[in-house]
């Protein structure tokens, strides 16, 4: 079952944010807050087990800037989609990226994209699976400013 996460329900999430991004422990209060008060801008959805398991989630927002690929604005970003190992290959994160291509349709929407680190294969794959398709590679670069002596 598909359910929303709201500030009083959103039971299961957290641990499964962490499972994706170990490092977004120390992170998770604040983003809470922010993506829960704000569903016209965020969403997060969680698929719950008969059991009551949290199983998977996905976090989506509504992206007014430029993203990569695309061609219209305001576009929705799927932001994170993560099943739990033992559970994937069961149509549970179809069944998340159903709810997220809904409510960014729902939101005026007409596009739904997404990322993936250039070696996360299983990834790619996943999102080709879902309908999405390849629209370029970028590497990122950074120069650290300050560093320079007239």
């Amino acid at each position: 079952m598909i359910k929303r996460c709201t500030l009083l329900d959103h039971d299961g999430w957290l641990p499964l944010r962490v499972a994706l991004w170990p490092d977004s422990a120390a992170n998770n209060d604040d983003d809470k807050q922010t993506m829960l008060s704000a569903p016209e801008r965020y969403l997060v959805l969680i698929f719950v087990s008969e059991n009551g398991t949290a199983q998977g989630f996905a976090e989506a927002s509504i992206r007014s800037d430029y993203v990569n690929g695309t061609h219209s604005s305001p576009v929705a970003f799927l932001e994170g989609l993560y099943v739990q190992p033992d559970s994937r290959r069961q149509g549970i994160a179809r069944q998340l990226v159903a709810g997220i291509q809904q409510w960014a349709e729902e939101t005026g929407c007409t596009e739904l994209a997404s990322d993936a680190l250039l070696d996360n294969q299983a990834s790619h794959a996943m999102h080709e699976s879902l309908g999405f398709a390849e629209t370029e590679r970028v590497v990122y670069f950074l120069k650290p400013l300050g560093t320079f002596k007239a």
